[in-house]
Order: C-alpha cells, then structure tokens, then sequence
C-alpha cells in the first residue's frame, strides 16, 4: 500500500485556492469581462490579446494549483522552497502590475483593485507560511 500523506499543509490550502482562483478568473473573464470588449470599435488585434493575456492568467493560475498541490505532498521541504518563493514573486509582481497600471490609467478605479489585492495578499502569506514549516523528525 502506498503511503501518501499530506507534509504541508499551507500549500495544500494555497494549491486548492490557486484552482479555484484560476476557475473564478475564466469564468468572470467569459460571462463579464470579454463580452464587454466585443463592442464596435475594438479591433480584433485587441480583442485576442486581451483574451490571450487573460486565459495565460488563468493558465498560471491553475499551473501554479498543480504545483502546490503536488509539493504539499513532497516530504523534504527544502527542495520545494525555491519554487515557492518564485511563485509568490511571480505574484507580487503581478500585484505592482496591477495596482500601478490602474494608478496610470484611472487612480479613481483603484478601490475595484481591493478584492485582487486582498486574495493575492493572503495567497503570499500562506505560501510563505508554507515555506517556513520544518521538517517532522
């Protein structure tokens, strides 16, 4: 019998959160967001690369909740630690993108950046949560 079992926690909950962040996202990004672009006068030029980079967020998103998942189970925490800590790199950088594009484009919309910046804010905090568990002797 195979004996697997969970060593961390905090990814395990990060990986299940990254899914269904990645979920929620294609599924605003389908019944809200890309039906709004199709209106005359945004170029089809436009409306693929706003679809593209939408999906490649929501792609991240689900790669990333595989990967948590899979380290969760790993037992020596020493050799997931650098991916995770690219991973929430990766995700801070995304959250700067975020907030100083909107502060370029429309400081008044900043206030819709909250509910995103609170979620990735959280994600960060457990992923290093998670990095920060020794090892059961």
């Amino acid at each position: 019998m195979v004996n697997i079992k969970v060593n961390n926690y905090y990814y395990l909950t990060v990986g299940i959160l990254a899914i269904l962040f990645a979920i929620t996202h294609a599924w605003n990004g389908h019944s809200v967001v890309l039906p709004n672009l199709h209106v005359d006068g945004v170029s089809v030029d436009t409306l693929t690369i706003f679809t593209y980079v939408w999906h490649i967020i929501t792609a991240e998103n689900l790669v990333f909740g595989f990967v948590f998942i899979f380290m969760s189970f790993y037992t020596d925490g020493t050799k997931t630690r650098i991916t995770a800590w690219v991973i929430a790199t990766i995700l801070l950088v995304r959250l700067m993108v975020i907030l100083s594009i909107t502060v370029l484009l429309d400081r008044t919309a900043l206030s819709d950046t909250l509910i995103d910046s609170i979620a990735i804010i959280v994600y960060v905090t457990l992923i290093i949560l998670g990095t920060r568990m020794k090892k059961k002797q």
